[in-house]
């Protein structure tokens, strides 16, 4: 959440209360939630897809529901704007499990993977489930098709997205971002999978060499030739 937006002339508002120490002022979200919570479940009743107890008037209920004082649960969930970008990146950039906490495949098909017990202060133990059950938990992360994990709405909607940002940094005079920043391969086979070796996918042994980049037209990324410690190109 942006603690404000922008109008049609990419203009500045920032929001008029709060002075940023809240997301959803806590005394909205009750009767909005309770009011959406029972949209919903009068819509079913209705659809004759919830059967109420016998004896119960629904019309009678649902008065005296509205009436009553809903408790809505809400606390500062992170620290600061570090953890926040932490907790999302973990959740949004990375995949259910990586490959260096595998530990072992035996012959019958048993996995072993390491994990962190947050229950006993986050210490690392040893988990051996089936292929079978491996998979299905695996599976449980696959997003539906057409379902995406983050979705931008506003100033930051994907229309024009980078001309409007920039219109609204010159309109504040935000010093510009930092170039990307590309980060080694070696950096990023330790974060995806525990080691900085390069490995050649023919003989599975490290110590690979960038010899030469491709590129090939602008639709398709560079090739990459590399050559293994036994010289066999890739």
């Amino acid at each position: 959440m942006s603690g404000g937006g922008v109008d049609k002339n990419n203009e500045w508002h920032a929001l008029k209360k709060g002075k940023g120490t809240y997301l959803f002022p806590y005394k909205m979200m009750e009767p909005l939630y309770k009011g959406f919570f029972l949209e919903k479940l009068n819509d079913l009743i209705n659809r004759k897809l919830i059967k109420l107890p016998a004896g119960e008037n629904w019309k009678r209920l649902k008065t005296q529901l509205y009436a009553k004082k809903w408790i809505v649960y809400a606390k500062n969930p992170m620290g600061n704007a570090a953890q926040v970008v932490e907790y999302l990146g973990r959740y949004t950039q990375k995949i259910a499990i990586s490959n260096h906490r595998i530990q072992q495949i035996d012959t019958q098909g048993n996995i072993t993977f390491w994990y962190k017990d947050y229950r006993d202060n986050g210490r690392k133990k040893r988990m051996i489930l089936t292929g079978e059950e491996f998979v299905r938990r695996f599976a449980q992360h696959i997003l539906p098709p057409r379902f995406v994990r983050i979705r931008h709405y506003g100033f930051l909607g994907n229309y024009k997205r980078k001309e409007r940002l920039q219109a609204i940094v010159n309109r504040l005079k935000i010093p510009p971002h930092s170039p990307k920043l590309e980060l080694p391969t070696e950096i990023k086979n330790l974060l995806l999978r525990g080691s900085s070796e390069r490995k050649c996918p023919k003989c599975k042994k490290g110590n690979m060499v960038l010899i030469a980049v491709v590129h090939p037209p602008k639709r398709a990324g560079p090739l990459m030739r590399k050559v293994s410690a036994d010289n066999d190109v890739v």
